[in-house]
């Protein structure tokens, strides 16, 4: 790493606590005063979409479904990847985007309005960073950070430029899950003291790959942009890359900060206190990095004098559901009692890894002094009351995240954001603190007034640019 680069990053140490880090001390920055483009009923908010192979082209295909949306441009650093996209694009009829392979391009382009990033974790931050910057809105795909810094830097240039962020949670915008949350407030099952995460995807190895030639068409330097440049291996590219501590943040901060989210929205609580994590890399010999087995715990003390416990687990093998969740979605297709065992699969090779469908243990659960919560990880939940766990109230409604994007975009209402990147960021410290409590083996004492882990600047060096630093000219800046 660079010696200027070092020297930043001991700087934030000796700084971190007495430039007043939380959230709270943004409220008195002056936004910067630039003309806002005012939408009218029949204006069209034009988006830029970068990273288009897997969760990029649902972004297109999302945006289509709106009336008041035009995808423009698509940016991707695999040609190959952005030429099929613009076929499959002109095959059902929509109008053909502008395509480009680097981000640059789109944030000097004064004609797009807002921006889609879909791209390896190690660049989400910076992307949107850039955009604040350059007057666009962005929906940032979770998690909004590959490390928590640059995860602190873009909700400060959200509120600096006074852009509208929407984090990828799309949880958030589920009608049912909403509901869900709401009668949590209510008290439905009582003081509810603590939340669990499911994240049990049934993942297959990757392997062992060997390094090879850059594929053509691929631009490899800006795809590992802010990440150290290594050889090109299928291992550390196309959704592999999830599975590399320098590019990805494990299955935590892939399916898992989704359930994170909702784990901390349920309990109501911001900042932890204490983290701890244990775990490991079982049963498989690849190139994977990070654990495919964890168990973390979280500590919160609450401003009236008690505590709430989040635990959250990552299994990636076979393993059993629970409360009904993975089962079938709670609207009538599990028992009443949530709790019964999985039924038996058909026989014959079921798919592994992302299309394992009913394989997949997804969701929350929520226990409270008067009942437990389960939600589904969509937009269902399900509750069961008192000693004798007699079902209680249970909803279920439809999730439009990328229709509040875009409406708050057109009002250019931050308060309309269900998910605006302040709370993204709190969720993707939980998963940050986790992973450095795995990686180095100890428990983090967290103080939410400075944003530091107490006595442990190892962790807190860990968290600032995950001991990886950054790559000129891809660095997130200091003075956003």
């Amino acid at each position: 790493m660079a010696d200027s680069s070092n020297i930043n990053r001991r700087e934030f140490l000796k700084t971190g606590a007495k430039t007043g880090a939380g959230l709270a001390a943004l409220e008195g920055i002056t936004f910067i005063t630039r003309p806002e483009r005012v939408f009218g009923a029949n204006d069209r908010v034009r988006v830029a979409i970068f990273g288009v192979r897997g969760r990029g082209w649902d972004h297109v295909e999302e945006y289509h479904t709106l009336p008041d949306v035009e995808v423009a441009s698509l940016c991707d650093v695999d040609e190959n990847v952005s030429a099929k996209r613009v076929a499959d694009m002109e095959k059902r009829g929509w109008a053909k985007p502008s395509t480009c392979h680097d981000p640059r391009e789109v944030m000097d382009d004064k004609s797009i309005d807002a921006v889609s990033i879909a791209t390896p974790n190690h660049w989400h931050s910076l992307i949107a960073i850039w955009a604040c910057q350059s007057g666009k809105d962005v929906y940032c795909e979770k998690p909004c950070s590959h490390n928590w810094w640059e995860g602190r830097q873009l909700a400060r240039a959200a509120q600096k430029y006074n852009r509208l962020v929407q984090h990828g949670t799309q949880s958030r915008s589920s009608a049912g899950l909403r509901e869900g949350v709401q009668k949590l407030r209510e008290g439905v099952i009582g003081e509810v003291y603590l939340s669990r995460g499911l994240c049990y995807k049934w993942r297959d190895t990757i392997g062992h790959k060997p390094v090879e030639a850059v594929p053509a068409g691929v631009h490899y330097d800006l795809w590992t942009g802010p990440a150290p440049l290594k050889p090109f291996t299928q291992n550390r590219f196309h959704y592999n890359w999830h599975w590399i501590w320098e590019t990805g943040n494990g299955d935590i901060g892939n399916q898992g900060i989704h359930e994170m989210d909702v784990a901390r929205w349920g309990l109501g609580v911001g900042y932890p206190n204490k983290v701890s994590a244990i775990g490991g890399h079982f049963v498989f010999d690849d190139d994977q990095q990070t654990p495919n087995t964890l168990n973390v715990a979280c500590e919160f003390d609450m401003p009236d004098g008690k505590r709430k416990m989040l635990e959250f687990e990552v299994r990636h093998w076979i393993t059993n559901h629970e409360a009904g969740i993975g089962e079938g979605r709670f609207s009538g297709s599990i028992p009443a009692a949530g709790l019964q065992a999985p039924k038996p699969k058909a026989a014959g090779k079921h798919k592994l890894g992302p299309d394992a469908g009913s394989h997949n243990t997804i969701g929350n659960i929520f226990y409270g002094s008067k009942g437990v919560m389960a939600m589904d990880g969509y937009d269902a939940y399900r509750t069961w009351l008192g000693d004798d766990q007699e079902p209680g109230p249970t909803g279920s409604g439809k999730e439009t995240h990328f229709a509040n994007f875009v409406e708050a975009v057109r009002n250019r209402k931050k308060e309309m954001l269900n998910a605006p990147i302040e709370e993204g960021h709190l969720s993707c410290t939980l998963v940050h603190l986790a992973n450095a409590s795995y990686r180095l083996g100890r428990t983090l004492h967290f103080d939410p007034a400075s944003e530091l882990v107490i006595g442990d600047d190892e962790a807190n060096l860990m968290l600032r640019d995950g001991d990886r630093g950054y790559r000129d000219p891809f660095v997130v800046p200091e003075q956003v």
